[in-house]
């Protein structure tokens, strides 16, 4: 089998490294790939993820017998809808699914009218009475722009200042361009976060293992929030109570919310959720893989991952049944010193000849230069490890992030550590 993925960071080194464990994988294709996948894919570095059209052509024109198509611009662009317009069977929603990731007004709309548990919000399109709301809020609150903004779209404000702040930054300033057309203003809630994602075919659906990401640039969660700089699965947070209780009031509600809505929705359906108090509720939705969620979950799937995506795309997800390895991973995101703000690029990347059978190395924001690896984004490399303990992931990931080095290498030093804390304590 002839496969394209569309995308080029870490999340697509992971998903084409899972891809490439069937035997009748014969060619992978990554559009546009980098520098540390086009070692495991053939890289097409000048069609980026957001050209449809240039996808489309490729496709047509390379015998391609499945996609997989991973970031979210992509999907809300349309770009599975354009495939299976000429007969190319997908992983991934299609741009009227999609939605329940770009469009935070439809998501949160969309589970206020069907008893989805979330936090109580307001939408607004106007500024001004974005702000004489804000006069009588409770914080801290939470500011989100409706559409896409590369994970940086959602802002925390501790204070009347700071949310005034937020509203101008994305409404007036237009921080975010077109997605901050509208916002919404939530409650901010409280408690563990856990991230689930989940193969569906729109009726039956998977959950994967379990994880937690950290947002933050700095150590004990300070700093900006970033794409994510570490994750660890499964998530001790996550018991099966708990994971009952989300499919019973989350995950199969939302399918069938989306089926009523005339969206039904086929891919990786991402739950953010948060552990209340009150039980747990949705933060977000994503209609992809996160990043770096899935450099920690597909490393401890068991069942073939093209199978899963097969069954996915021809419904009959139902049928099968999706195997994990016990144990925990984990994953110590590699960043260009200054991320999430500016950083240099270009800098020499140097690898270590030979890494662990239990490390892998996926590859983010890099590029070939001459032959070499050299950085060209702010989370340039992932370093993943699995073992039977979480400890132990921790361990060894920690272990082969020491030995990658480049100028300006950035990492967190306590990934895992919340954790542990609840796993031990």
């Amino acid at each position: 089998m002839n496969i394209i993925v569309v995308g080029g960071g870490g999340r697509e080194h992971a998903i084409i490294k899972k891809l490439k464990e069937n035997p009748a994988v014969t060619l992978i294709y990554a559009l546009p790939g980098n520098g540390g996948i086009a070692a495991d894919a053939v890289c097409v570095p000048e069609i980026g993820a957001k050209d449809i059209d240039a996808i489309v052509d490729f496709a047509a024109s390379h015998a391609i017998d499945f996609a997989v198509v991973a970031p979210d611009d992509p999907l809300a662009l349309g770009c599975v809808d354009r495939l299976h317009a000429i007969g190319i069977p997908c992983f991934g929603p299609d741009a009227k699914a999609a939605r329940i990731e770009s469009s935070k007004v439809f998501a949160k709309n969309l589970m206020k009218q069907y008893g989805i548990p979330t936090a109580r919000y307001e939408v607004f399109d106007d500024p001004a009475q974005a702000l004489a709301y804000l006069q009588s809020a409770a914080f801290p609150i939470v500011v989100k722009a409706d559409g896409l903004a590369l994970g940086k779209g959602v802002l925390i404000a501790n204070s009347l200042s700071e949310a005034e702040a937020a509203v101008k930054t994305i409404m007036e300033d237009r921080a975010f361009g077109d997605s901050g057309n509208e916002i919404v203003i939530e409650e901010f809630l409280t408690g563990p976060e856990v991230s689930v994602l989940a193969f569906t075919d729109g009726t039956a659906i998977r959950p994967m293992v379990s994880s937690m990401d950290h947002k933050r640039a700095g150590d004990g969660d300070t700093g900006l929030n970033t794409g994510g700089m570490g994750t660890v699965a499964p998530n001790p947070c996550y018991t099966p109570e708990i994971a009952q209780v989300c499919m019973d009031t989350i995950f199969l509600p939302t399918l069938a919310a989306m089926r009523v809505e005339g969206c039904p929705f086929q891919g990786c359906l991402y739950f953010g959720l948060m552990l209340t108090p009150d039980g747990p509720k949705v933060i977000e939705y994503n209609c992809r893989f996160g990043d770096p969620e899935t450099q920690v979950v597909l490393p401890l799937l068991k069942t073939d991952l093209l199978t899963i995506m097969r069954a996915v795309e021809n419904k009959t997800l139902g049928d099968l049944t999706v195997e994990w390895q016990d144990g925990a991973a984990a994953c110590v995101i590699l960043a260009s010193g200054g991320y999430p703000e500016h950083y240099e690029k270009g800098k020499a990347i140097s690898l270590p000849a030979a890494l662990p059978e239990n490390v892998t190395l996926y590859h983010a924001g890099d590029k070939l230069e001459d032959g070499k690896l050299v950085t060209s984004g702010g989370r340039v490399l992932g370093v993943t490890a699995a073992a039977p303990t979480l400890r132990q992931a921790l361990a060894d990931a920690y272990a082969a992030a020491d030995l990658v080095d480049f100028d300006g290498k950035y990492l967190r030093h306590d990934i895992g550590q919340r954790a542990l804390a609840a796993l031990e304590g």
